[in-house]
């Protein structure tokens, strides 16, 4: 790596005697063509600027005339004013036929035209004034030349009769006199550079003396001759063709130069004149090459002029960004290569503008810098600017341009830097730099980083900043350069570290901290020395990175780092997110950071290309959510609605750490709890409650593979919150989509709140694979019940039934209920009477909770302001849990019935079916015994009865009876179901629908209570096949799950026995996903995704075939 030494010192930069094509010195340890090299040597300088604008440099100075300048004056004042217009006269007719132009090298494009600098006037310059001895007849006037010993074989100089022209207007003392002659002059062609040049030469020394003469006689040339030959649109090109008058208005620009040359302490008061004069010329002339050039020739008089003038600091000028856009104009225009130094003048005489009061503008210099930056970042690599140029005669030192070009674009920053010292002015020039730090071009770049290196290096030398102000903005530029410490160009990498270094102690030294600066001096040091690549020397960097930058600061600097993981550069990707890992770990993110790097990530995710990069990006998640857990909750609920699933992402990431994912799921809990009453909600802010966004949040989690056991562990809150919310979209009238709800629909489409609820409830008991509580109110169409408020409470009652018979979490859900129940809320306390009323038949019930405990929470609902609860409480306090005695009534009850039930002829047998029912039911643990064994096989004479309703009470009595017979019957319970499946079977297909139904229900529940295989698969059979296909595999499941348990000598299996192999072996070969892509081996419905690990959020399947 190059290092670099001090950068030019302060007073060096801003002295008024600085050359305008001065350069800044290099720092004395850079070697290599890649430094901006030293300027040239003067003779060396002269050659190179041959033919360019601005040859003249500010540092000249007029200086003391020399005695042949003394007495060629005094020889001219001499004269009378009659001698003196004879003299004119002569001189405009002489030039007027002076066909063979005499001028220095550079032709009608350049200048053309090189005046002997002041103190240097030889015998070859004076011996001009022969033609003057030729051109006057009066003898009087020869004598007054004759003593300057004119010799006619000398040569004549073009140039020197416009110097004699203008120094004999000055010594006039007729303004008219002036005026004529100098129009007189200007009424001679404009063709040549010369010529041209000429004319200025003589206006400006006239001025010296009769400013307001020059001044008018231009305005008048302006108005006659210049708009004459303007362009009448900018994108008129059409030359004029009078090529007499073509390029007058150069030649008022150069006047204009030359008059502020000459004007010396007069030129304030005349300047914002001279420059508007000048910008509205360049504005209306049609552009070429002469206009530019004498455009930018008369600029840097203009700024000569303004050096020389001491007061110039405290004047303010008015025209100055309207110069300098004319200025960037041609900087534009500039070709793609480098053969002249236009750029380098251009940049050198704008920076000497923006010393000038008032300060410029942020607009002003914005413009500036994105010209400058584009005009020399843009140009082609160093290899290959010396093979870009087009054919020359004298092809320049390409190298060399290049250096002073750069040079001149440094010498620009460090004057801004330098006029306003503030961290705010350090990272407005760095912003210019943001679209250069990203190109894809190496050696842009490397351009960029060296420019920046180098500013930074003067301004922590030689520039104290006046205030402490902490722009946001720098952490993204700290962020633009970290992202180039792995840059393949070892330059840039090295430059970019640098810089990092250079910011910090920049921030050191404006916070003051001493200890601080000690130890980024040492760390600097060990990075040095490091002579292999590794994270490690980045910590250290990361670690004062964090302690130096306000918080504001280091998000800009983590979302600067966000931003590069979108690259398609795997290396800088792979360093983005390494860096972003370290600074997670930190812990140095503050509360308010969350937000708005949670809302970054999510917007580059989709971006990200790398699949290790996004692993990476999800560990620094798990790890910012493990440190502001609630806060990072809080925004991904914001990020976007659940049901797009753009964040899922995040949330599986917070999933990977078992402890994060079990405070995840209880936020979103106490999310959805945060329910405003009805009369604060308006309708427009329904979609953007809290409790919504946690409800379809949770929905999707549900089927999220990496929350499965965090689910399961949740399931009782989750469920109770379930519950309550649903009974809280009711209250808010949020019902539409609920009813009309297609589940076979193909459609996707984003559910309402209260559908969602519902398939969340739904799939609650599906994805924690309680699927018989599941399958229990899909085949009774219990799930129905939950779509109105009017039947709420009979689902939630089914619901619970349904969770008790399968012990489905019987103990958490009673302890969720128990809590709910004391809430102050009506709907909490619904849900949980309505929960544990129906526990009380739980045969697990007494291990959970004691009858005096049970007895206290059912008389605390007997003081709830809502009748249903008192009146649920009423009930359990009855119940033969909370008193024992009645069961001893209820069977002598049931007894008597079944007494009638059993005798020959029956009357009301829908009654007698349905008070059995309720007997069965409000026994509950105590169970029935063996009159099960009795009612079974009556039950099972009645699923042929003619009527319908018969067939299906009997039917779905027969499961009641075959699941409360209690342990000690079952084995003759088995071989009463064994007996019912036959029936069953051909009842799946009875003309009455709603025998079916039940058909259904109990042919499952009589494969539960015989511990079939593939129950869950005969579910989804049994729920959503259709057509011969469906009952085909439900016949199969029994053939084969009867063929292995047997049955008795008298069994009906006994024949069913020798087809097992067959069956059993068809059973093998049975795809584990049926035909409509339901999934039956207990697993939920699968939805293909591209990471494979959702399941289907929209809907359980209803259809097993197309």
């Amino acid at each position: 790596m190059l290092e670099c030494g001090p950068a030019p010192a302060p007073q060096d930069l801003c002295s008024h005697q600085e050359s305008l094509s001065m350069v800044a010195a290099p720092s004395d340890g850079f070697h290599g063509s890649q430094w901006r090299s030293t300027c040239l040597l003067p003779t060396e300088e002269q050659k190179r600027d041959v033919g360019h604008p601005g040859r003249a440099t500010l540092d000249e100075s007029l200086g003391d005339r020399s005695p042949w300048e003394e007495e060629l004056l005094g020889q001219i004042r001499a004269m009378s004013d009659s001698q003196r217009s004879r003299v004119l006269e002569a001189i405009q007719h002489r030039i007027e036929e002076h066909t063979q132009v005499i001028t220095i090298p550079g032709g009608s494009s350049g200048l053309g035209l090189q005046l002997p600098r002041a103190g240097h006037w030889g015998p070859s310059t004076v011996f001009c004034l022969q033609l003057l001895w030729k051109e006057v007849a009066d003898p009087g006037i020869r004598e007054l030349l004759a003593p300057l010993n004119l010799e006619p074989q000398q040569p004549v100089e073009k140039a020197f009769l416009f110097l004699v022209y203008g120094l004999i207007l000055r010594e006039c003392a007729s303004s008219d006199l002036v005026r004529r002659h100098l129009m007189r002059l200007l009424e001679l062609s404009h063709q040549t550079a010369g010529q041209r040049e000429g004319m200025a030469v003589a206006s400006g020394i006239a001025s010296s003396s009769h400013l307001q003469e020059v001044w008018a006689t231009l305005e008048h040339l302006g108005r006659t001759r210049v708009l004459r030959t303007a362009c009448t649109s900018p994108d008129y090109q059409e030359p004029y063709t009078d090529v007499h008058w073509r390029w007058v208005s150069s030649t008022s620009l150069l006047c204009y130069g030359h008059m502020a040359l000459h004007a010396g302490e007069r030129i304030l008061p005349w300047v914002d004149n001279v420059i508007s004069r000048m910008v509205y010329y360049f504005s209306c002339s049609c552009y070429d090459n002469i206009l530019e050039t004498s455009f930018l020739s008369a600029a840097v008089m203009l700024v000569k002029a303004l050096k020389q003038e001491h007061s110039t600091r405290r004047y303010r000028f008015t025209q100055i960004p309207e110069l300098i856009q004319c200025l960037l104009a041609i900087l534009q225009k500039e070709p793609n290569f480098l053969a002249t130094l236009f750029r380098q003048k251009i940049i050198l005489v704008i920076m000497e503008l923006s010393k000038l009061q008032p300060s410029l503008k942020p607009v002003v210099k914005s413009r500036i810098l994105q010209t400058c930056l584009q005009s020399l970042y843009m140009l082609p690599p160093m290899e290959m600017l010396k093979s870009c140029l087009p054919p020359l005669d004298l092809a320049p030192d390409v190298m060399v341009l290049y250096q002073k070009s750069m040079q001149a674009l440094d010498l620009l920053l460090q004057t801004f830097i330098s006029e306003n010292k503030s961290m705010d002015e350090m990272c407005f020039l760095l912003q210019h730099t943001e679209p250069w730090l990203k190109s894809d071009k190496s050696h842009e770049c490397k351009r960029v980083v060296q420019t920046i290196f180098l500013l930074l290096k003067y301004v922590v030398d030689y520039v104290k900043l006046t205030d402490e102000a902490t722009p946001s903005m720098l952490g993204h530029q700290i962020g633009l350069l970290m992202l180039l410490w792995r840059d393949r160009d070892p330059v840039t990498q090295s430059h970019s570290r640098q810089c990092i270094y250079l910011l910090l102690q920049l921030l050191i030294q404006q916070k003051g901290s001493m200890g601080q600066f000690m130890h980024l001096n040492k760390m600097k040091n060990f990075e040095a020395k490091a002579l292999r690549r590794s994270e490690m020397k980045f910590y250290n960097l990361v670690k004062a990175l964090d302690r130096s930058l306000t918080p504001a600061q280091h998000t800009q600097l983590i979302l600067t780092l966000l931003g590069g993981l979108c690259s398609h550069d795997h290396l800088q990707c792979d360093l983005a997110s390494q860096l972003l890992l370290m600074i997670f770990q930190n812990q140095s993110i503050k509360v308010e950071q969350v937000a708005e790097i949670l809302q970054g990530l999510f917007q580059e995710l989709p971006s990200i290309v790398f699949k290790n990069i996004l692993q990476t990006m999800m560990k620094a998640v798990t790890v910012l959510g493990t440190q502001h857990t609630q806060e990072t909750v809080e925004v991904m609920l914001s990020l976007c609605h659940p049901s797009e699933r753009q964040v899922l992402p995040l949330w599986k990431a917070l999933a990977n750490n078992n402890q994060l994912a079990r405070k995840v799921l209880m936020l979103l809990y106490m999310k959805l709890k945060l329910r405003p009453p009805k009369e604060l909600v308006r309708l427009s802010q329904q979609a953007e409650l809290i409790s919504l966004l946690a409800l379809g949040t949770i929905y999707e989690l549900l089927y999220t593979r990496e929350y499965k056991a965090t689910v399961r562990w949740a399931f009782a809150g989750i469920l109770v919150g379930l519950l309550t919310q649903l009974h809280y979209l009711f209250e808010l009238d949020v019902v539409e989509g609920i009813s009309d709800y297609q589940e076979d629909s193909l459609e996707v489409k984003p559910l309402s709140p209260c559908r969602t609820c519902l398939e969340a409830l739904k799939g609650l008991f599906w994805t924690t694979n309680y699927w018989e509580v599941f399958a229990y109110l899909q085949l009774l169409r219990g799930w129905e019940l939950f779509e109105h408020l009017e039947t709420y409470t009979e689902g939630v009652t089914l619901l619970a039934r349904a969770m008790a018979h399968y012990d489905c979490e019987v103990k958490a859900v009673l302890g969720q209920a128990v809590i709910s129940l004391k809430s102050s809320e009506e709907r909490d306390n619904i849900v949980a009477i309505l929960v544990i009323t129906e526990f009380l038949n739980s045969q697990e019930l007494t291990q959970y909770m004691s009858r005096r405990a049970m007895d206290n929470f059912l008389s605390l609902g007997l003081s709830s302001p809502n009748q249903l609860v008192r009146a649920m409480s009423l009930k359990g306090l009855t119940s033969i849990l909370m008193d024992p005695k009645k069961v001893v009534l209820l069977r002598n009850q049931l007894a008597g019935l079944l007494d009638s039930f059993m005798g020959p002829e029956p009357q009301d047998l829908m009654g007698l079916m349905g008070d059995l029912g309720d007997i069965l039911h409000s026994l509950g643990t105590q169970g029935i015994g063996a009159t099960s064994i009795k009612m079974a096989p009556a039950l099972l004479s009645l699923f042929e009865d003619e009527q319908a309703p018969v067939r299906g009470g009997a039917i779905s009595l027969f499961g009641d009876v075959v699941h409360s017979g209690g342990k000690k019957y079952r084995p003759a319970l088995k071989r009463q179901a064994f007996q019912a499946l036959v029936p069953l079977l051909f009842h799946l297909v009875d003309s009455c629908p709603a025998v079916v139904m039940k058909t259904k229900l109990t042919f499952l529940r009589c494969a539960i209570l015989l511990k079939w295989e593939f129950r869950k698969e005969l579910f989804g059979k049994l729920a959503w096949g259709h057509g011969l296909g469906a009952e085909n595999d439900i016949f199969i499941y029994m053939v084969w799950t009867a063929g292995r348990l047997g049955g008795g000598p008298r069994s009906p299996w006994s024949e069913a026995r020798s087809s097992r192999p067959a069956g059993g072996e068809q059973l093998r070969q049975l795809p584990p996903v049926s035909h409509a892509g339901v999934d039956l081996p207990g697993q939920p419905p699968q939805k293909p995704e591209a990471d494979g690990h959702e399941v289907h959020r929209t809907t359980l399947p209803t259809s097993a075939f197309p």
